[in-house]
């Protein structure tokens, strides 16, 4: 494994912690600053909102640069983000710290994703992409319970102390670790990035990704709903089920960047598909314990398993000028956990209970599946050498940066 992916993997930890711990930490930080939960409830929406305008406007501001010293800059905007919420004197300066954060999310695992696939022979991009989501996976399962137990312990500031730590770690290890060679600029420029998005192909697979992911985040965003509600845990065991769902995370993770360099469009029929058919069985056996943890781990699984296809798909799709897309596309994972979360939550507000959102979640996974079946249909008719035909067999890969 190149040493370069590790760091690339460590700087998606950091952020992953930085994105999910703020969660467990909320009554703490709104107590502190004397705010109601609606206006806590920004430092998490509010991130949201910032991961999408960065991926799309940083991405596109830093095809200018050569993409390690873009990676280098986004971390350093990371550490102030994270530095800024560690020392905040008040509420709008806390907001202000996540939003530079979170400016850096998208367009990191953007161009993260193009220089992951420019580290590894052709037949192991998928693999080296997972390994950089790989971080944002332990994240879930590592971090965020160890981060919640120091913040509560030590006080809240204490973990974002830490993820400003893990951050400069990250970047030391991107300045040493990641090769020039691998981090090189867009050969064609803002221009040549934005003419990837004529590519039907390039849309296609953007809506895959925010129907296929925002199918399983919309049912994931009301889980602690289902588990209390629903399967009759207790809310103190839901943190520990948490860890379960993360280590369906990592393992889904792994195993689709194996499947999905064999080939894109068949890995994700089989696995949207597979996912359809878990959320549907959730819901249909959420009351049973057993099989409610069953269908959260299995939910993880086959969710995060569609990551790499979903990323490496829209880079083969772009192939000749992949960085912009690339970031487009981590605005449509955030795009669809947003589409997901608002109409699960509607259907609970229309009295069809919590295990509605699983249902939603399934109906909008089928839908990618459509998608992509016809994406793939669509390939395999073009004649034309470039990256719609890659995109559906593997029959050639991105080119290395």
């Amino acid at each position: 494994m190149p040493a370069g992916l590790i760091a690339l993997a460590l700087g998606g930890f950091g952020i992953g912690l930085t994105e999910f711990v703020i969660a467990g930490l909320l009554p703490e930080v709104a107590a502190d600053f004397h705010v109601d939960e609606a206006a806590a409830g920004w430092l998490i929406s509010g991130y949201a909102l910032a991961v999408v305008v960065g991926a799309l406007g940083l991405t596109a501001a830093a095809t200018r640069l050569p993409r390690k010293a873009a990676l280098i800059g986004l971390m350093v905007l990371f550490i102030v983000g994270n530095l800024l919420s560690a020392v905040a004197p008040d509420y709008g300066t806390m907001l202000a710290g996540r939003i530079i954060a979170a400016l850096c999310h998208g367009a990191f695992f953007g161009i993260g994703s193009v220089v992951a696939a420019g580290l590894v022979a052709p037949e192991k991009q998928a693999r080296a992409i997972a390994v950089m989501f790989t971080g944002l996976t332990a994240a879930n399962v590592l971090g965020v319970p160890f981060g919640t137990l120091l913040g509560q312990a030590l006080g809240w500031r204490s973990t974002f102390w830490a993820i400003t730590g893990i951050g400069v770690i990250a970047l030391i290890g991107v300045a040493l670790l990641v090769p020039a060679s691998a981090g090189g600029r867009s050969a064609t420029g803002l221009r040549g990035e934005l003419s990837a998005f004529r590519s039907g192909q390039v849309w296609l697979s953007l809506a895959a990704t925010v129907l296929g992911f925002g199918g399983m985040f919309g049912a994931f965003t009301y889980i602690a709903y289902t588990l209390t509600g629903v399967a009759g845990f207790a809310s103190a065991a839901v943190p520990w089920l948490l860890i379960l769902f993360g280590l369906g995370l990592f393992a889904g993770n792994w195993a689709g960047g194996r499947l999905a360099d064999r080939s894109i469009d068949r890995t994700l029929l089989w696995l949207l598909a597979a996912l359809a058919v878990v959320l549907a069985a959730f819901a249909l056996v959420a009351g049973v314990p057993a099989g409610a943890i069953i269908g959260l781990v299995l939910m993880g699984a086959f969710g995060f398993a569609t990551v790499p296809a979903l990323q490496l798909r829209v880079l083969s799709s772009a192939a000749h000028a992949p960085t912009l897309a690339s970031g487009a596309n981590i605005a449509a994972f955030n795009l669809g956990n947003a589409l997901g979360a608002w109409l699960g939550g509607l259907t609970i507000a229309a009295g069809l209970g919590y295990t509605s959102p699983l249902w939603v979640g399934a109906a909008m996974t089928v839908g990618a599946l459509i998608v992509v079946a016809i994406a793939a249909a669509s390939a395999r008719r073009s004649r034309r050498p470039g990256a719609a035909h890659a995109s559906a067999d593997r029959e050639s890969a991105l080119p290395v940066p």
